[in-house]
């Protein structure tokens, strides 16, 4: 079986260097590339575990299989709780929250799936900062393209590519499938918060049992 992460042999070609990304455009040189298995550290349980471009662990979800809470917490390396994303109440339809670390309160931001009528549509949800007292709330990323074929963007409210989900193979070119992927980062987005976006495209378009016992990419300015 190939290895999920790169070793140092194969770390430079992980670099994004001047490669396309999903929609044709160049990317930037100095954008971070992860390695994303879908697979909890703990036995028997239902996670992410998210590598560098070394091969060092970066982020980690471990939700055991049996849990029933409408929350997902993602951690550092080390189990530091980083974001926490929970499903919000009385809600129609994919709508959740995410929240700094363990809090409860003053979400930073709110994502709801796309409804589109047309199955052809390329959007797959939007990303909005939580609205204050009388003001509405503001749109604040774009997430389009298939996350099932693991190709997705993630583009700002000016269109700008700030994140994206690709298909991943191993230094002799064998295809690692649908549970081992690359996120590629650009500077001007929070790798975490990035990665709450994965999570939640797993919740909402996953093919196999979601982290919760349910059922391409984010962006932020």
């Amino acid at each position: 079986m190939p290895k999920v992460h790169p070793n140092a042999a194969a770390a430079a070609a992980e670099s994004p260097t001047a490669e396309a990304s999903c929609d044709g455009r160049a990317r930037a040189a100095e954008a971070t590339a992860l390695t994303v298995w879908r697979k909890s550290l703990l036995f028997n349980g239902n996670g992410f575990t998210v590598f560098d471009s070394k091969g060092n662990l970066v982020f980690r979800v471990d939700n055991y299989s049996s849990g029933s809470s409408d929350e997902i917490v993602l951690m550092d390396a080390a189990g530091k709780p980083l974001l926490t994303i929970r499903k919000k109440k009385l809600s129609l339809g994919d709508h959740w929250l995410v929240y700094d670390g363990e809090e409860a309160v003053n979400p930073r931001f709110a994502v709801k799936k796309h409804k589109g009528l047309l199955h052809s549509t390329k959007a797959l949800a939007r990303v909005t900062a939580p609205c204050t007292s009388g003001s509405k709330s503001r749109l604040v990323y774009d997430v389009e393209g298939s996350y099932s074929r693991r190709c997705c963007v993630v583009y700002d409210d000016r269109r700008r590519q700030l994140a994206e989900i690709k298909k991943k193979e191993s230094a002799q070119g064998i295809a690692l499938g649908l549970d081992v992927f690359r996120l590629i980062v650009e500077p001007e987005l929070d790798a975490a918060f990035a990665m709450a976006m994965v999570i939640l495209l797993e919740q909402m378009f996953g093919s196999r049992r979601s982290l919760l016992g349910e059922a391409c990419v984010f962006m932020r300015l």
